[in-house]
């Protein structure tokens, strides 16, 4: 980029000059000695070839990856470590959605930019490192608004999006069931809806009167319709769905056996846990989100507590539900709503942590927000420690004591009698 001054009398001064760097130079771009503007001499094919080899080199990437290539931006007033926690988070969810992600930014303004979000300065910066990384989407940590989206995307020449639809996403490449398909299409259309941009519908209705003559329905005022005319058919399929629920519902809770649900953050181990005891081939993987749609699985224990056929035994229903994770987005709180209703009945909630994980008390706090909220806070709950083989024997064993949790490996079946013999003590000699 080249700035030339303009003297009073009209003729060219000074000559400014800065260019980009390579990402590997530790800093963005440098700017050239100042030269008057009849003194400077440049060479300027062979310079900007040299500096593009330059920057080729130092960006080694496979032509073959088709993966979106992301820089991860948190802009909030909450202190430095609540963000960069936020951010980790959002990397997993990002890496959950086949998504490379290539550098994270985060500022704490003393005023939000209603327009940006971020300070000018820091928009810059992160215009800078997506073009040395080559990337191709940014997305923000906070819910923006369609503005916002708007006039980031229209500076950066960019894809912008949120957390809100980054979570959308996943939830969308995850559903499999009927039930999850409309919740996810039902939260992703509610989401939609107020971002269609448009003049609105004061200019477009025909009606009568000077000034009133309009164009007729516009194509913004059509689509809002079909999308509303969706929502309206979605909930209603949403609300049949239900019914079919409970009635399920109903019959298991006419039956003797209680009934166990698995509740807790996403990617704590409840689906491996599940598999675990059932035997079952219930999709788990080391991932965000890896289970939308809700697993039910009889398990019978032997008088001894352990997994059996014998004849003296005793059965109980376990229910596995899709994990939880902080600020989620409303409406898919809501198209949600009525999967997790299958936790109503629940004789005893099983709450699974990995203890591993650093932010492993927030998690512990974010199911439990999310679990008083739904007014379910009042069943009998079990805390069970999952992964207590990736930390210390002491730390975990000291974790257990404190909160009164079970401490298991889901992946290994030795380490579940414990948690078996608790939860029979729970269910029938309590």
């Amino acid at each position: 980029m080249s700035a030339i001054e303009v003297t009073d009398e009209g003729l060219p001064g000074k000559i400014y000059n800065a260019h980009l760097l390579p990402i590997t130079s530790g800093k963005t771009y440098e700017v050239l000695p100042t030269e008057n503007f009849h003194d400077f001499d440049l060479n300027k094919s062979e310079f900007l070839s040299a500096l593009e080899d330059e920057m080729g080199r130092a960006i080694v990437r496979d032509v073959k990856d088709t993966r979106e290539r992301a820089i991860l931006v948190s802009v909030s007033r909450e202190h430095k470590d609540i963000q960069i926690e936020s951010l980790e988070e959002l990397t997993q969810l990002a890496e959950s959605n086949n998504v490379l992600v290539l550098d994270t930014i985060y500022q704490r303004p003393d005023k939000i930019n209603p327009k940006y979000l971020m300070g000018s300065g820091r928009i810059k910066d992160l215009i800078i490192k997506a073009l040395q990384n080559e990337a191709t989407i940014i997305i923000f940590d906070q819910e923006l608004t369609p503005t916002q989206i708007r006039e980031l995307s229209a500076l950066t020449e960019l894809k912008v999006i949120d957390r809100t639809q980054l979570i959308l996403d996943i939830f969308a490449s995850r559903a499999h069931s009927r039930d999850g398909k409309v919740q996810v299409e039902l939260a992703q259309l509610k989401y939609m809806l107020p971002k269609l941009a448009g003049k609105g519908s004061s200019m477009s209705r025909l009606m009568g009167g000077i000034g009133g003559r309009g164009p007729g329905e516009t194509k913004l005022e059509i689509d809002r319709r079909r999308v509303q005319e969706r929502i309206t058919n979605l909930s209603n399929q949403l609300k049949a769905l239900s019914k079919g629920r409970k009635e399920r519902r109903r019959q298991r809770a006419s039956g003797t056996a209680p009934i166990v649900s698995i509740v807790g953050y996403t990617n704590a181990g409840k689906s491996t846990l599940l598999n675990s005891l059932t035997g079952s081939d219930t999709l788990a993987e080391d991932k965000l989100f890896a289970t939308l749609d809700t697993t039910t699985r009889r398990l019978r224990l032997s008088s001894t507590g352990s997994p059996d056929s014998t004849t003296e035994f005793r059965e109980f229903i376990l229910t596995d539900t899709v994990g939880f994770i902080k600020h989620l987005p409303k409406d898919l709180k809501q198209a949600f709503k009525a999967t997790l209703e299958e936790m109503e009945d629940a004789d005893l909630l099983l709450h699974v942590v990995d203890i591993s994980s650093e932010q492993m008390e927030a998690h512990i706090e974010a199911v439990n927000d999310i679990l008083e909220e739904m007014k379910l806070d009042s069943i009998p709950t079990q805390m069970v420690f999952n992964k207590i083989d990736l930390i210390d024997k002491d730390v975990a064993k000291n974790l257990c004591e404190r909160f009164e949790a079970v401490g298991i490996s889901a992946l290994d079946k030795k380490t579940l009698q414990n948690l078996l013999d608790k939860m029979e003590k729970r269910l029938w000699e309590e």
